[in-house]
């Protein structure tokens, strides 16, 4: 699949591993891109358009190098031909080179992203944090259990994919732990930001 990855981009839109995404596939390129990948192995890669992408929207505007696969987990076709979907983020990647038009949509030659080596008792440790401050927002947000799971699934960098993809908004920061590779600053990174989130929904932060 890394040599012919079909690429589904969007605005201001990066799926992490460990992450959710939900879609709502109507242009017509991008239904023939779901049909074929539900035939096949279920596996695209979201691409996140840079700016200014609008002046070439229907053609092949630029997008950001660092793209995250994701497989097919949920589907359905609609009665006029669009599809519901939901990906779920399953590596990280980057694009090598763009493979000449073949199909309506895109498709990509890439290379996977696999995490650098790291000390793992820092990485446990750091984890047995992040599982605290999870299980504090946990208590205050609506569906927390989830949460909860969420930050106990998989090695440490693996959680902290998983616990960025559920708690992080902002579209620029997405982008940074999906191009990092070491696990240790993804899982620091993402302390810092649950622990901004606790700090703002703690009854006792105004």
């Amino acid at each position: 699949m890394l040599s012919a990855m079909p690429i589904f981009p969007l605005p201001d839109c990066v799926l992490l591993p460990g992450g959710l995404l939900p879609l709502h596939v109507f242009e017509q390129r991008y239904r023939e891109l779901t049909r074929d990948c539900l035939a096949g192995p279920r596996l695209m890669a979201i691409a996140r358009l840079r700016a200014g992408y609008e002046t070439d929207y229907h053609g092949r505007p630029p997008v950001h190098s660092h793209i995250g696969i994701g497989r097919v987990i949920d589907s359905e076709e609609q009665d006029d031909g669009r599809y519901l979907l939901v990906l779920g983020g399953v590596a990280r990647a980057d694009i090598v080179d763009e493979l000449p038009p073949r199909r309506s949509y895109r498709e990509v030659r890439a290379r996977l992203l696999r995490d650098t080596a790291t000390h793992a008792g820092t990485l446990h440790d750091c984890r047995d944090q992040l599982v605290a401050i999870c299980d504090h927002i946990a208590q205050l947000v609506e569906g927390g259990e989830a949460l909860r799971e969420l930050v106990r699934s998989g090695e440490p960098g693996e959680c902290a994919d998983a616990v960025a993809a559920a708690i992080v908004r902002d579209v620029d920061e997405r982008q940074r732990l999906l191009e990092c590779q070491c696990p240790q600053t993804r899982i620091d990174r993402t302390l810092e930001l649950a622990g901004a989130l606790l700090g703002r929904l703690s009854p006792y932060s105004n």
